[in-house]
């Protein structure tokens, strides 16, 4: 694109500007993009039914119900952030071993687990994910799509990429009348979190602690209040509200879902 003049006014000018920009794809707002690729290596953990992967350190619980099925994988801690690497997207290409399938084939999994540090072993040798290494200990169907099981780790290219998620973000109501835990899935664009906020119907906005891997906490009396949401992804700094998510009479054990998302 070359160099664009304009002697209309600048609201004018920058409208057409941004169209332009827009159409050749240099600047899309509101949508996460891809990172740059790097490289790592990925191993996997449980067999084809990916039956041990379900829980996790995110604390999705069952993934098939919170969607996000076998496409799944465990962090090493170097990529899990004291599980601010929840929910994250990542697209991993086979590269540079015999095991990989024909034409180096790629596939996006999301972050529902941590893959701990083993100090007992090298980090060369069986201690893959010890820091600082990066590393992929993936669900053996995810695996299996780049390469032979058999190969047991594999060297990989991979790459941040942006959630696809239908619908809108879910929210998975633990605790008591006085102490709120959220479990939030289904997160779109980056698909992670930095902070949360709560409203009761009649509380203004009430800060969220960190508690562990997706979760988010509040020590307020909220029962018998419809409960709306404030979400920072932790990636991008982008804040969405999900409103009147909850209704009065809410309870733990439940998840309720919104129409709100990243995109």
């Amino acid at each position: 694109m070359g160099p664009i003049t304009c002697s209309w006014s600048f609201n004018k000018c920058f409208a057409i500007v941004f169209i332009l920009f827009a159409i050749s794809g240099q600047f899309v707002a509101g949508y996460y993009k891809p990172s740059p690729w790097r490289y790592a290596h990925a191993t996997f953990y449980g067999d084809e039914t990916a039956s041990e992967t379900m829980g996790g350190a995110c604390g999705y619980g069952n993934l098939f119900n919170s969607g996000y099925g076998v496409a799944t994988a465990a962090l090493s801690t170097t990529l899990f952030k004291d599980g601010y690497g929840c929910g994250q997207c990542f697209q991993i290409m086979c590269r540079n071993s015999p095991h990989c399938y024909y034409g180096n084939p790629s596939t996006v999994v999301t972050a529902t687990n941590l893959c701990p540090p083993n100090w007992y072993q090298d980090s060369n040798n069986g201690g893959w994910c010890n820091p600082p290494r990066t590393h992929f200990d993936m669900a053996k169907p995810a695996f299996m799509k780049l390469a032979n099981w058999k190969a047991g780790i594999i060297p990989v290219a991979y790459r941040r990429v942006p959630c696809k998620r239908v619908g809108g973000m879910r929210f998975q109501f633990q605790g008591n009348a006085y102490w709120l835990l959220i479990f939030v899935m289904n997160v779109g664009g980056a698909g992670d979190i930095k902070s949360m906020a709560v409203k009761g119907s009649r509380t203004n906005w009430i800060s969220m602690s960190h508690n562990w891997g997706a979760s988010y906490q509040a020590f307020s009396s909220l029962y018998g209040q419809s409960l709306s949401f404030r979400v920072t992804s932790y990636t991008t700094g982008e804040t969405i509200y999900a409103w009147n998510v909850a209704p009065a009479n809410w309870n733990a054990g439940i998840t309720y879902k919104s129409t709100a998302n990243f995109r």
